[in-house]
C-alpha cells in the first residue's frame, strides 16, 4: 500500500476528524468479520482515500462504504471551506472567473506548445464539479452569480451560461450549469438540434439552428447506444481501437476521453450495466496493482492552479476511487 503524505491535515480539527473516520473505518472491518455488509473487500484502500482531501473523501464514503448520509453530508460540506474546493475559491477573482477568461485565460495568446492551460473559469468550475462541491455553499452561490454577470467566451462575447457554438465545450456547460442550478435549457435545445443521426456529437459540424422534435432523454439514449455499440472504444467500421490514449486512465479529465470516464458516466447514470461494457470492464480491471490501486496514466498537459497527485506512473487516489465504485456497481448487477 503507498504511503503518500497527508497534505489536506492542517489544523487540528482536521485531525480529529481523521482519526474520528478512521475509527469509522475499523468498526466497518469488524462488522464485516461478523457478517456486517461492506462493499469494500480491502479495507485498507479505503483508510487510505480517507486520509485525502474532502472532495475526495466524501465520494469514497458514499460510493464505497456503509457511511450515514449524516456522516456523508457532514464530510461533503468541507469542500468548500477546506483543501482543494477553498483553494480554488480563493483563486477566484472579484469578478466571479478564474485568471481573467471563460475558457482561456485573459492573457492567452493561442501558444498551445505546452499544453491547454485550464486554469480559467470553465475548466475550474468543471472540476468544483468533479469535486462535488455543495452547490448551496455560500461562496458558490456568489461565484455562480457573478460568472453569469461577467463571464464571456471568447468565441464571440456570449453569456457564459448561454453557451457557444462547439458542442464539445456546450455540453459540459449544460452539465456545470445543471449542477449548479443555472438555467441552460437554451444550451440543450441547440445541443438537441445538432445531434448527428447515429446519435453523436461532433464539434467540427457546422452549426445551424434546426430544432429537434426529440426529448432529452432519448437523446441521451441514443447517445448512450452511440457508445455501447462500439464497445466505449473501437471503431464500428473495423473494430479497431479509436486512439490508444482513450485506453489510459487520466484526472481531472477535462474535455478528454478515456474507458474510465465513460465507464463512470455509465455508472453515474443509474441504469443496469448493458453486457457490451464488458471488454471495458475488464480493460479495468487489468490495470489493478498488487496492491489493490490504480494508476495515474495520462495527466494531460497544461498549467494547472496546483497539482493533486504524484504524477503518472504513481498510485492514484481519484483513479482508484472511480475505478472501485465502477466495479462495485458493476458487479454488483451482473452476479
Amino acid at each position: 500500500m503507498p504511503s503518500l503524505p497527508v497534505r489536506w491535515m492542517s489544523t487540528s480539527r482536521a485531525l480529529i476528524r481523521l482519526r474520528t473516520l478512521r475509527s469509522w473505518a475499523c468498526n466497518q472491518r469488524k462488522s464485516a468479520a461478523v457478517g456486517g455488509r461492506v462493499y469494500f473487500r480491502d479495507m485498507t484502500l479505503l483508510d487510505w482515500l480517507l486520509d485525502s482531501d474532502p472532495a475526495l473523501r466524501w465520494q469514497a464514503l458514499r460510493d464505497l462504504s456503509d457511511a450515514s448520509p449524516e456522516v456523508v453530508a457532514t464530510e461533503r460540506a468541507h469542500v468548500a471551506t477546506e483543501g482543494w474546493g477553498a483553494r480554488l475559491l480563493a483563486l477566484r477573482g472579484d469578478d466571479g472567473q478564474w485568471a481573467g477568461g471563460a475558457c482561456f485565460p485573459a492573457d492567452f495568446r493561442g501558444d498551445f506548445s505546452r499544453g491547454q492551460p485550464w486554469t480559467a473559469t470553465f475548466p475550474t468550475l468543471s472540476l468544483l464539479r468533479d469535486f462535488g462541491i455543495d452547490p448551496n455553499a455560500q461562496p458558490v452561490r456568489e461565484t455562480v452569480a457573478l460568472v453569469r454577470r461577467n463571464s464571456r467566451w471568447e468565441h464571440a462575447g456570449q453569456p457564459f451560461f448561454a453557451g457557444e457554438v462547439e458542442p464539445c465545450i456546450n455540453g459540459r456547460t449544460v452539465a456545470i450549469g445543471v449542477y449548479f442550478g443555472v438555467d441552460v435549457d437554451g444550451i440543450v435545445e441547440r445541443l438537441l438540434g445538432e445531434q448527428l443521426a447515429d446519435g453523436g456529437w461532433n464539434c467540427e459540424t457546422e452549426n445551424g439552428s434546426v430544432r429537434a422534435s426529440t426529448r432529452g432523454v432519448a437523446a441521451r439514449r441514443r447517445g448512450q447506444e452511440y457508445l455501447l455499440e462500439r464497445r466505449l472504444f473501437r471503431r464500428l467500421s473495423t473494430g479497431e481501437v479509436v486512439d490508444p490514449d482513450w485506453l489510459r486512465c487520466s484526472f481531472p479529465t477535462w474535455w478528454h476521453y478515456d474507458v474510465l470516464r465513460a465507464l463512470d458516466y455509465f455508472r453515474a447514470a443509474g441504469d443496469a450495466p448493458d453486457p457490451r461494457l464488458g471488454e471495458a470492464i475488464a480493460l479495468l480491471r487489468s490495470k489493478r496493482q498488487p496492491d489493490g490501486t490504480w494508476l495515474l496514466e495520462d495527466t494531460h498537459p497544461g498549467a494547472v492552479h496546483f497539482s493533486m497527485e504524484d504524477g503518472d506512473g504513481h498510485p492514484s487516489r481519484w483513479i482508484t476511487l472511480r475505478a472501485l465504485r465502477v466495479l462495485d456497481w458493476y458487479d454488483g448487477d451482473v452476479r
